[in-house]
């Protein structure tokens, strides 16, 4: 062990061990692909590839730190499975919320919406929503009746 030792758990192994488990979980449970828009979503071999590297990236992490001598094998564990549990209960917990209407009455409160706090978890395609947005904007300043009768004024 290099130095004084870097303590239990791992904190590395920690958070990759959560990234990975959240990540796919998010990946292959939450992600709905909506049947009209196919630009913005991945297929289910996509999914299933990406949550792959992500889990085989927190394996490279997780003993990249036992060659690296920064920790015990039985730290890297530990540090992997307390990740994973708090992965699997954030997602469980936030699932949860969401399903029974608990996030959305929270949301609805008054202090929340002053401080503009907002569920982060889209349900749209984000690019598609944006183009859209974009294009009925840009067709409405092509359009000068429609924006001289919005700012019309008498002279």
């Amino acid at each position: 062990m290099n130095g004084k030792g870097y303590g239990m758990p791992s904190s590395h192994s920690q958070f990759m061990g959560y990234f990975a488990v959240f990540f796919t979980l998010f990946l292959l449970v939450r992600h709905t692909p909506s049947a009209s828009i196919r630009s913005g979503y991945l297929s289910m071999l996509e999914r299933v590839g990406l949550s792959s590297l992500a889990c085989a990236g927190a394996l490279a992490v997780a003993l990249s730190r036992i060659y690296l001598n920064y920790h015990t094998p039985q730290q890297v564990v530990a540090g992997a499975a307390i990740g994973v549990a708090y992965g699997l209960a954030w997602f469980g917990i936030g699932s949860f919320l969401r399903e029974s209407g608990w996030l959305g009455w929270a949301l609805d409160l008054q202090p929340v919406r002053y401080f503009r706090i907002r569920d982060l978890l889209p349900r749209e395609d984000l690019a598609e929503g944006g183009w859209q947005r974009w294009e009925s904007i840009r067709q409405e300043s092509k359009n000068p009746a429609k924006r001289h009768s919005k700012t019309s004024h008498v002279e």
